[in-house]
């Protein structure tokens, strides 16, 4: 099976790496990125050659037979790109979020009406070991009909949103966007459900001040200093470097911290927070589910599922081994669905009507963080 790949960065080199290592004879044929030498030493540092280079998408589609398309651009070029291989009836692997703003939504469902295209959304957290277990223990019904959610994300890496080209919403859309588009489709997945309205607040009381615009930490006199400069971070708290741009500076964009209600379609409802500057092992990504007979909660940096019955006096606990996998274990299993949708032997486990439902609550959220409204849904948002 022969893939191209619209984008080639850190994301599309690592996913390549997923789909290989299945052996189910996918071959690289061709990338189309405008930095093709940045591309062709990404994939020669891995031994793959013989690639067919691109600098734009209309001619590596055009040019090559192809069995499937991956698209890894930068955030606002998804929606127009997608078009294009959905045009052509392609198998499409598409990077989520599938659209940055509400018009790009409609267009996608457009295009999706009028293309054969199996579009495979880039959503690992659903096809985690963990969430298909919690899904498990939901629709057995020992829980009751779930009524109430408490969902969490506070992201123990969140500096990356701050040191670097992703502090640019008009890049990426925000942190909705970015990071609650994951956590929010796991919900839809988990409650099945329709979401009907969103209400949400945000603040940012951490990652700003009065540094000058573009400032980078080399060229500041607190570099030795500063708590989230490469010096500090790498030799005294001994974290991960993601960036040399100023994240005290005016220009850093993106809320710290975010919280969104969701209303679904039976009066239940949702609440889900995010935030990103908590560090080291204050990290949670997980949540509670609530309903009359037990409560299931779970946490991906833990591993763990625990279920507590309301009715018997015991507490049950499901230990994993997915930590520490790619995405927690749902790369890998994003990887076997798109080959085998390109192999003609499966459909899509996360098609793009669930991209779009994620997107438009995201965008829903970010516009009533904004404005202080209650956001209604459109009729095309489902959950399943």
């Amino acid at each position: 099976m022969k893939i191209g790949i619209i984008g080639y960065g850190v994301r599309m080199d690592y996913f390549l790496d997923r789909l290989l290592e299945l052996e189910r004879g996918v071959e690289l044929a061709a990338v189309a990125d405008p930095d093709m030498e940045k591309a062709r030493q990404l994939l020669e540092a891995k031994g793959i050659r013989g690639v067919r280079f691109y600098p734009e998408a209309d001619e590596m589609l055009d040019r090559e037979r192809l069995d499937g398309v991956m698209i890894g651009t930068r955030c606002t070029l998804h929606t127009p790109l997608a078009l294009k291989v959905m045009r052509r009836n392609l198998p499409l692997f598409l990077e989520k979020p599938v659209g940055t703003t509400e018009a790009d939504l409609l267009r996608l469902e457009k295009a999706a009406s009028e293309s054969s295209s199996e579009v495979v959304v880039s959503f690992p957290l659903r096809n985690t070991p963990i969430a298909k277990l919690a899904k498990e223990i939901v629709d057995s019904g020992r829980l009751g009909p779930i009524e109430h959610v408490q969902a969490v994300n506070n992201v123990p890496y969140g500096g990356v949103y701050y040191h670097n080209w992703y502090r640019d919403e008009e890049q990426t859309g925000g942190l909705f966007l970015q990071k609650a588009t994951h956590d929010l489709d796991c919900l839809n997945y988990l409650i099945g459900l329709r979401p009907v309205a969103v209400s949400a607040m945000e603040s940012k009381r951490v990652f700003k001040g009065s540094k000058p615009a573009g400032l980078r930490c080399r060229d500041c006199n607190e570099y030795y200093e500063c708590p989230e400069s490469p010096y500090v971070l790498e030799r005294i708290k001994q974290e991960e470097v993601t960036g040399e741009l100023c994240a005290f500076a005016v220009d850093t964009g993106n809320h710290d911290s975010a919280s969104v209600l969701i209303r679904y379609e039976t009066g239940m409802h949702a609440v889900y927070s995010q935030n990103f500057y908590s560090r080291k092992s204050a990290g949670r990504r997980g949540a509670r589910l609530i309903g009359y007979e037990g409560t299931l909660e779970f946490d991906w940096y833990r591993d763990e599922v625990t279920v507590h019955l309301h009715g018997a006096p015991r507490v049950e606990t499901y230990k994993l081994e997915a930590a520490k996998l790619p995405h927690f274990g749902g790369d890998s299993a994003l990887a076997q669905n798109f080959v085998r949708v390109m192999a003609g032997e499966e459909r899509s486990h996360t098609p793009l009507s669930m991209g779009i439902a994620s997107a438009l609550m995201c965008l829903k959220a970010e516009r009533s963080a904004r404005t202080d409204t209650y956001q209604t849904l459109a009729s095309f948002v489902e959950a399943r």
